[in-house]
């Protein structure tokens, strides 16, 4: 067999094989174009789909729950050096204090600006932001980006942790574009994250965590599991 032959087996057994997140689970067809909702209950839509995209939810009652959650987690991955976000459902939960005491690291990233971020937003292990909304059709974190809050955050950690509430969930994705601003207020970047992030550029064999981070934890504010 020749390189060539060689190099288009592989890459008919990967095709035959899906190398898809969660493929172990049937796949459901989407059905026709255009809204999907979510069914009756949006939480347990989020969670099946973050699930099947390679994400992890966490469902907690409220916000001391979910501020442990976050120590639990950087805890079990070892996290040294941490990059906290901003916004209102991560200042509730004082995670500078709480990591503090454990020797963790804490980088908030309102502490620094464009001349010196570099170095401390590349070091971190792990990035811990806020969410503009969470879409349940498809398991999608959605960050607007905003001056104050560096998408950073969410790409550069090897780890991402997002916390939300449960009232930040949206149905559809169609209902997202209804919630963003209308003409000429639109943010700079809507970043959609959906799972951890992936490439099948070579060879057609997923990859996870090369553009991005390798794991991403959603954290779900208001609802226990």
């Amino acid at each position: 067999m020749t390189t060539r032959e060689e190099f288009l087996e592989r890459v008919r057994q990967s095709v035959a094989q899906g190398n898809r997140p969660g493929s172990a689970a049937p796949v459901r067809p989407r059905g026709s174009l255009g809204y999907q909702g979510c069914g009756p209950d949006p939480v347990k839509r989020f969670a099946e789909q973050l699930t099947a995209a390679g994400g992890t939810p966490h469902l907690v009652p409220d916000g001391e729950a979910a501020a442990s959650r976050v120590v639990e987690l950087i805890r079990d991955k070892g996290g040294r050096k941490v990059l906290l976000g901003g916004g209102p459902v991560l200042s509730r939960l004082r995670l500078q204090e709480r990591l503090g005491a454990l020797g963790v690291e804490v980088n908030a990233e309102e502490s620094f600006s464009a001349a010196n971020c570099k170095e401390p937003f590349f070091a971190a292990d792990i990035g811990i932001s806020g969410v503009d909304y969470l879409i349940a059709e498809t398991g999608t974190v959605v960050v607007l980006a905003k001056p104050q809050e560096a998408r950073s955050v969410s790409l550069l950690p090897p780890i991402h942790i997002a916390v939300a509430e449960s009232s930040q969930i949206l149905p559809d994705l169609f209902d997202l574009f209804e919630k963003l601003p209308p003409d000429g207020g639109m943010p700079s970047c809507v970043s959609l994250i959906t799972g951890p992030s992936k490439t099948g550029d070579i060879e057609l064999k997923l990859v996870t965590g090369v553009h991005g981070p390798g794991e991403i934890h959603v954290i779900l504010v208001g609802h226990s599991a």
